[in-house]
């Protein structure tokens, strides 16, 4: 399922009211490391991603892929993330 392999700042772009890249943030352990402001219909949002991975310092939460990314900043289910997403992200390849 393309889903899973999508990097989560692309699928940060499709889910987000809002997002920007934090400037000040400088990565320690892996340097393609980002840290995003991001904010949904939901609340505000302080996400670290690394291609698939991500992780919400704030909540302590992570996961590995748009769809774990959709269901915690959107706070929907599998389905409907799966749905959410089928209908933004374009398959790759």
């Amino acid at each position: 399922m393309h889903l899973r392999e999508t990097p989560s700042d692309v699928a940060l772009r499709s889910l987000a009211i809002f997002f920007k890249a934090d400037a000040s943030y400088h990565p320690i352990k892996d340097s393609n490391s980002r840290r995003w402001n991001v904010r949904t219909e939901y609340g505000e949002f302080e996400i670290l991603t690394t291609g698939v991975k991500w992780y919400d310092p704030r909540a302590k939460v992570g996961g590995g892929g748009a769809i774990d990314l959709a269901m915690h900043i959107l706070q929907v289910s599998f389905v409907d993330a799966v749905k959410i997403l089928s209908a933004s992200i374009e398959p790759r390849g």
